[in-house]
């Protein structure tokens, strides 16, 4: 059996293991309309509104757009780029600026309480097992009224999945694809959450989800000859009234479906944690 790493520990003891570092500009453009959607009435509200881009990777190029589409919501808004990476974290600093900044971090925030991080694509090469601490060590330090949004998205941003976490655990789960590249809503399957990816199989919740999902859409394919919104939508709705879907219909339009994540949350919701894969080692 092969040995999990660790997650090895920065010059500020920043929890957590370097990510491949890939992006592009606009990957997680479907996440963020979201967070700016969906979460807007909380920043707004925050008494420090600080957001956080846990694991920005090689570019902080998602960084600079996170604050761009939040901004609109709330001028004073911080975004704190966290990488446990110090020759990221150093890269990244020509590209600070009014708030914008950048920092060694990981899992543990650097000690900081946001009132949103966002954590795209981080947890894709740990085990499952070491997904509810990681998640866990997230909320712990935010701030009151403060939410995780951890997800994963492919490499243009075409299809993505996201988890949203409050204090108490996690509320919901998202899927979004663009719509124009869409084959079946099973495609969205190889970009789901750490929490669901190795779930897709026969008896568990997500995989019965996708199932509806594609049996409703080949139901409706009569409606692509105006196009695949309209199929999406209908979708949708056929999902709804058997499933408890929390999105609305204007979010539909956009390639989105969310759902209450006890509905489609692991079987074995206790999962063995993996600490080994989330504690610093020291002497690094």
């Amino acid at each position: 059996m092969t040995k999990q790493p660790r997650l090895a520990a920065g010059r500020a003891r920043a929890l957590g293991l370097p990510t491949r570092g890939t992006t592009n500009p606009n990957r997680l453009r479907r996440m963020d309309n979201w967070m700016a959607f969906q979460l807007a009435d909380p920043l707004r509200r925050a008494a420090v509104p600080l957001v956080i881009d846990l694991g920005y990777g090689q570019s902080p190029v998602t960084a600079v757009e996170l604050l761009g589409r939040l901004r609109p919501h709330r001028p004073d808004v911080e975004v704190l780029g966290l990488e446990i990476d110090p020759e990221r974290v150093a890269a990244a600093q020509p590209a600070s600026g009014p708030g914008l900044s950048f920092g060694l971090g990981g899992f543990e925030l650097a000690g900081r309480h946001p009132v949103i991080v966002r954590a795209a694509n981080v947890l894709r090469q740990y085990p499952p097992s070491a997904v509810p601490e990681a998640w866990r060590r997230m909320r712990s330090q935010l701030a009151p009224g403060g939410v995780v949004i951890e997800g994963t998205s492919d490499e243009l941003g075409r299809r993505a999945s996201w988890v949203l976490l409050d204090a108490q655990g996690p509320l919901s789960l998202t899927l979004s694809c663009r719509l124009a590249d869409l084959q079946r809503p099973s495609d969205v399957a190889d970009r789901l959450v750490k929490a669901l990816i190795h779930r897709n199989v026969t008896g568990e919740p997500i995989h019965r989800l996708l199932r509806a999902m594609d049996a409703a859409w080949d139901r409706h394919a009569p409606l692509a000859v105006f196009g695949p919104r309209q199929r999406w939508q209908a979708m949708a709705d056929s999902v709804a009234a058997e499933w408890p879907v929390l999105s609305t219909p204007a979010r539909h339009r956009l390639g989105e479906l969310t759902l209450s994540w006890d509905a489609v949350a692991p079987l074995d919701t206790v999962v063995p944690v993996d600490k080994s894969s989330i504690d610093s080692r020291r002497g690094h």
